[in-house]
């Protein structure tokens, strides 16, 4: 009994495990997890079938399993794409380039489509092809060489219908190009054939073919990597050996620890230690005790400040999307909310599923962005691709009150302390107004989904606040501000209503406080006190009395303004397969904006 007890006891030291107390909710979308403070959350691609010059440029729907490096000074993200489902062909890879996380480009082609040829079979598989193109499926997307060259790369699957499996080790193979420093592509190669296909019939040349030393030389390096290949176990012929670990643990990501061993994570928070750089793993990988993940990616790393941080979705669903840190590597005790909202699920399709999911962050030799952030790329709804950076060190607790008046912070610091949900259409930012001053911008113009900013705050019961709030319209569109406890949950809701009358919610009702105009400012003093439920306020000066929260709390934490009214669906129980588009999924609505001029709060 004894040796079985010290035989568990290094299990669990050995392995990456989950001591902490804090469990997601998944009655929400949040989780009602505590924020990771200062996350942007960004929407790179919103997919568009009826206006795809705003897109991709194709109009595609499925847009899931995206890659991120950075290099050449340069956020690289590659993701791939079928029109309306997974699985469905045809399929491609795109990459999307920005100089700073923030400002991305349009999507270009990295890899087409890729036609197979009339009459081909798939052992163990009914069905022949006809005029059929193959789907891309891969886990890994960036490669830098020793010698600073950028490799990209995208696998070819073959699906002969909707519930094949293009990962099964019968596709075509794995293809690579070179990114070069100009921003233009070197000529597509296959790097690795599946040997069920027929090499003869293939579109693009063998690697070894190049007349560019450098980049066979770079292609060498990186099937001569253990770590690199072990990505690529999925799609590989099941019996590749170049592939160490051939069990068929999906979605492979990994991170170094201080003493040079390798942790190894898969779907389902699977894990294992290697002691030799990836060539073996020390044990069969057994899920992380205390993780809570599905079937969804988990990606971990080392973080800039020397600890360590995996992101995933801690439930059997695909939301939240959350962050847990350790200091070892091994011991993770916390869970902080990076992503916890869910856009409504434009567009029907094949295994299209709700939620931020399929975290992938920046592999170790792919480059570190200058800011020291946590970097990571999702899609949510395989339909929709972002981007988050979490600031480092990572943390839940803001260690001063807001005195952010926005014309004053340094900048490029304006929302540093600022967690924002910023969209292709329902941008959040800093910008000038007519008067010169700098605000806190929210526009909106997105039919489906709203702009979104947090202000974390120290936890108090009594909590006395300002803000300038100025609404450029009256007619059209909202604001809620609404002040919240640590987990998400308000007490005290105010509306700029799109009626143009300012609203506080009482119990089920809406109180009117005065009617707003377009391009004035309000400035809005509040003292709340959560051991009476209530509180007082003025605006622009007058007093409009003392109110009862709308629900109860014990305390203060955050303080959030959106454009648009929260969403609670999909819900637990709501059908994983979804095939139906919502109505008039191309409906464009003008544009509302909200300008916050500041906001300050303290105890009293």
């Amino acid at each position: 009994m004894l040796e079985k007890h010290k035989k568990e006891t290094r299990k669990t030291q050995d392995t990456v495990h989950y001591t902490g107390k804090t469990f997601s909710n998944i009655d929400y979308h949040h989780g009602q997890l505590p924020l990771a403070v200062g996350v942007h959350a960004r929407q790179v691609m919103r997919a568009s079938r009826e206006h795809p010059g705003q897109a991709d440029g194709f109009g595609w729907t499925y847009n899931h399993a995206p890659n991120l490096a950075y290099w050449n000074n340069t956020f690289f993200l590659q993701y791939l794409s079928d029109p309306v489902g997974e699985h469905v062909p045809p399929g491609q890879t795109f990459l999307v380039t920005s100089p700073d996380g923030k400002n991305w480009g349009k999507p270009q082609v990295l890899f087409p489509p890729y036609r197979i040829p009339d009459g081909w079979k798939k052992e163990g598989r009914d069905g022949v092809a006809r005029n059929l193109d193959a789907v891309m499926h891969q886990r890994m997307g960036f490669y830098t060489a020793s010698d600073g060259r950028l490799l990209t790369l995208a696998y070819y699957g073959i699906a002969l219908d909707k519930k094949d499996d293009p990962n099964d080790g019968k596709g075509i193979g794995r293809a690579v190009r070179e990114i070069y420093k100009d921003g233009t592509f070197g000529p597509v190669y296959f790097i690795r054939y599946n040997k069920s296909w027929d090499t003869s019939k293939s579109a693009y040349p063998f690697y070894t073919e190049s007349d560019d030393e450098g980049f066979v030389k770079a292609c060498d390096e990186l099937l001569s990597e253990p770590l690199m290949m072990q990505q690529w176990v999925e799609e590989a012929d099941r019996d590749d050996p170049l592939i160490p670990l051939k069990k068929q643990f999906k979605a492979f990501s990994y991170y170094h620890l201080d003493d040079g061993r390798v942790v190894g994570l898969w779907k389902h928070a699977l894990t294992s230690i290697s002691n030799d750089g990836g060539k073996s793993w020390e044990y069969h990988p057994l899920r992380g005790p205390g993780f809570v993940n599905s079937n969804a990616k988990i990606w971990g790393q080392k973080t800039s400040d020397g600890k360590f941080a995996t992101v995933y979705n801690p439930s059997e669903y695909r939301w939240p999307l959350a962050v847990s840190t350790s200091e070892d590597g091994l011991e993770y005790t916390d869970l902080m909310l990076v992503h916890g909202e869910i856009t409504p699920m434009r567009y029907g399709g094949n295994y299209k599923s709700y939620g931020p999911q399929y975290v992938r962050g920046i592999t170790e030799g792919n480059g570190t962005p200058p800011d020291g952030n946590l970097w990571v790329t999702y899609s949510v709804n395989k339909e929709d691709i972002w981007v988050a950076s979490v600031p480092v060190p990572l943390t839940d607790t803001a260690k001063n009150h807001a005195a952010d008046v926005f014309d004053e912070l340094p900048g490029g610091e304006e929302l540093r302390n600022w967690n924002i949900y910023d969209l292709v259409l329902a941008p959040v930012g800093i910008e000038k107004g007519k008067d010169g001053k700098k605000y806190l911008s929210l526009r909106d113009k997105d039919a489906f989904d709203y702009a979104r900013a947090e202000r974390v705050i120290p936890e108090t019961a009594r909590l006395k606040t300002s803000f300038t709030v100025v609404p450029r319209q009256n007619d059209k569109g909202l604001l809620q501000i609404e002040f919240q406890n640590k987990q998400g949950l308000p007490s005290v809701r105010l509306i700029f209503d799109e009626d143009g009358i300012l609203k506080t919610k009482a119990g089920a009702r809406f109180k009117n406080l005065l009617e707003y105009e377009a391009n004035r400012s309000y400035t809005i003093e509040m003292a709340l006190d959560a051991t009476t439920r209530s509180y007082t306020m003025k605006i622009n000066g007058e007093d409009k009395g003392t109110r009862i929260f709308y629900a109860p709390t014990a305390e203060f934490s955050r303080i959030m303004f959106r454009t648009g009214e929260q969403r609670h669906f999909p819900t637990p129980d709501t059908p994983a397969d979804n095939y139906e588009d919502l109505p008039g999924t191309g409906k464009q609505i003008p544009e509302a904006a909200f300008l916050l001029e500041s906001l300050t709060t303290e105890n009293f």
